[in-house]
């Protein structure tokens, strides 16, 4: 979750470019920020303060920090909170550190290095690094040994990289569990969390390996893998300088991604349809097409994509899928055969919970399959099939377009599936990617006119203090992602439900301060959801109706109605996401909250 950055440049003051650096890692949600350097002496020098980038930007103009070698963060407070002695780099006499990650162990080496008088100015678990490092050095020993007798005792998941004292040409960094990606430039060296923040400055890049120690010095890296081997990765063309990472005009990168939804879903599917027989190719599915069920594994608004993907599969396959929660489906001891198929979802292809999943389920002799975002990830590099949404960097911390990526890429594999198993005609087939096709230019027609959603935001979510959402089959995920975007960008409360789970206890909270959301599209449960609304008019709730020109003549006493294009039911979820977002996005622009950062969050969980 915290962004790092390191560079080492034979010629020129790194600090301008550890800021672009960190800009350019602002997408991932932090608290606090700081960069490290050394002085023309050979000492450590830093600069730290709580807040975002503009408070590090005007503690620098007050006091200058230059050299040809240097860290940058950006933190996401766990241990500690939020200030400038809990910023990051860290640092010693001897050396500094940048840290994502969490160290377990912690507490037992603070204690025990205090009991031997290492002194401690922060409370997060990231400082016991430095100070065993610098305990070490001053023990006699080089900075590489140092490091190397450090890491194994360290309990937990790191991406680590030290800076060292009187070493203009030396960085070192680290890696378990939390990424990390090395670039070439032109004279200089760069480190980084992710491609974005170092690519612009590198033609060429490497990814490191879970468990792997890395040496950077002017113009090379010798890497040594977890066994203590050297070790040669693959270099790979920088993918990322070229992109426009702006805003494009837009007042958010949360609006402008939901605008680039028609291109991406587009693009996606441009990946899969062959142009001349018009039919689906995806990678050889071995893996799936032998097995008799299937294990897709997720967190967040990616398990709500996996949720429709369930039902996608399910109906046209008639192949029974689990759709599991990573963070709890790794520490159940699950039952699994062997032979059978897990699919893990990721924007990032680093979360934590959902990479430890997979690892579990390779263990238990699954065959491995992952849909994400970043190819070079950990997770699509550990997988046996990847499928690769293509809706480029997402800066925004809720997931948007790559949520409905996804969804592209769970609906095609769901037609393959059926057409494999033999459940699906030629002529359905063919019915159905047409469906598909006609998508990108629906979703653009819908937000040619956003106004309708703007106002109701305005004036019947941004007021509210709990909000319900309720849909029922592929609609029932959609009020689950809608009610998460809702609350993590507006703070609003919300919850969203099965619609026939309004009897079971949720009708209890409806009165006329609940508006209640109700994801109705005209399918074949449209005449249950209806009931559903009409119980919810009947306490005085107020009914906001997502759904088409059919099912709004069928229904009346609503607060306010957002009308769609009447579509094939298989698409709903593609189309009625784009609405679902607005209303999130227009209510937190309404309260005035950072919608691109929402407080306490991250956009790459790689820590559990």
């Amino acid at each position: 979750m915290c962004g790092i950055i390191g560079l080492l440049s034979e010629h020129r003051d790194v600090v301008p470019e550890l800021l672009d650096g960190l800009k350019r890692l602002e997408y991932r949600g932090y608290d606090s920020i700081g960069v490290a350097t050394l002085n023309p002496n050979g000492e450590l020098e830093r600069r730290r303060t709580e807040g975002k980038l503009a408070a590090l930007s005007k503690l620098l103009h007050r006091k200058p920090l230059s050299g040809f070698i240097g860290l940058g963060h950006t933190r996401w407070a766990t241990h500690g909170a939020p200030s400038e002695i809990n910023a990051h780099p860290h640092a010693t006499p001897e050396a500094a550190i940048v840290h994502n990650g969490i160290i377990e162990n912690f507490q037992e080496i603070k204690t025990r290095l205090l009991t031997e008088g290492r002194c401690f100015e922060t409370q997060t678990d990231s400082e016991v690094v430095v100070h065993l490092v610098s305990q070490k050095i001053r023990q006699g020993l080089e900075p590489l040994a140092a490091v190397r007798e450090t890491l194994p005792l360290l309990e937990g998941a790191f991406a680590l990289v030290f800076l060292f004292a009187y070493h203009h040409d030396l960085l070192i960094g680290a890696r378990r569990g939390s990424p990390l990606a090395i670039g070439f430039g032109e004279n200089e060296m760069a480190i980084g969390s992710d491609a974005l923040a170092i690519g612009p400055i590198c033609r060429q890049l490497i990814y490191l390996e879970d468990g792997d120690l890395a040496v950077i010095r002017p113009g090379s890296v010798k890497i040594i893998d977890q066994q203590g081997l050297s070790a040669v990765r693959p270099r790979r063309i920088s993918s990322v300088a070229s992109l426009d990472l702006g805003k494009s005009g837009y007042r958010h990168f949360m609006l402008k991604e939901i605008y680039e939804q028609p291109q991406v879903i587009g693009d996606t599917l441009n990946t899969m349809i062959n142009p001349v027989t018009g039919r689906l190719s995806l990678p050889n599915l071995p893996e799936l097409k032998r097995t008799n069920r299937l294990t897709i594994v997720a967190c967040g608004t990616a398990s709500f994509a996996a949720l429709i993907g369930k039902y996608w599969i399910e109906k046209l396959a008639r192949l029974p899928v689990d759709v599991e929660v990573g963070s709890e489906f790794r520490y159940r001891d699950p039952v699994l055969a062997p032979g059978q198929a897990a699919l893990f979802i990721s924007q990032s292809g680093e979360t934590a919970d959902t990479l430890g999943a997979l690892r579990l389920c390779r263990k238990m002799g699954q065959g491995i399959l992952s849909i994400v975002n970043v190819p070079e990830s950990t997770i699509a590099r550990e997988s046996n099939v990847l499928l690769s949404t293509v809706a480029g960097p997402e800066f925004g911390v809720a997931s948007t377009k790559t949520f409905t990526a996804q969804l592209t890429l769970l609906a095609a594999l769901a037609l393959v599936l059926a057409t494999h198993r033999g459940h699906l005609s030629e002529q359905q087939e063919t019915h159905l990617i047409r469906a598909l096709m006609e998508v990108p230019a629906i979703c653009a027609e819908i937000l040619a006119n956003t106004g309708p959603m703007e106002a109701l935001a305005r004036e019947l979510l941004a007021p509210a203090r709990d909000v319900l959402y309720i849909g029922r089959g592929l609609s029932y995920p959609l009020a689950l992602e809608g009610a998460l975007k809702l609350k993590e960008i507006s703070y609003i409360h919300a919850e969203g439900y099965a619609a026939g789970e309004l009897k079971h206890g949720p009708i209890a909270l409806v009165d006329e301060n609940v508006p209640v959301i109700v994801v109705a599209p005209t399918d074949h449960l449209f005449s249950k959801t209806a009931s559903n609304l009409a119980e919810v008019n009947a306490r005085g709730g107020r009914t906001i109706f997502i759904g088409d020109k059919d099912g709004l003549a069928k229904i009346s006493n609503l607060a306010g109605s957002l009308i769609l294009p009447k579509i094939d039911p298989f698409v709903i979820p593609l189309v009625y996401a784009i609405p679902i977002q607005l209303l999130a996005y227009y209510a937190a622009v309404t309260k005035g909250t950072d919608v691109d950062q929402p407080r306490n969050l991250a956009k790459s969980v790689t820590v559990e």
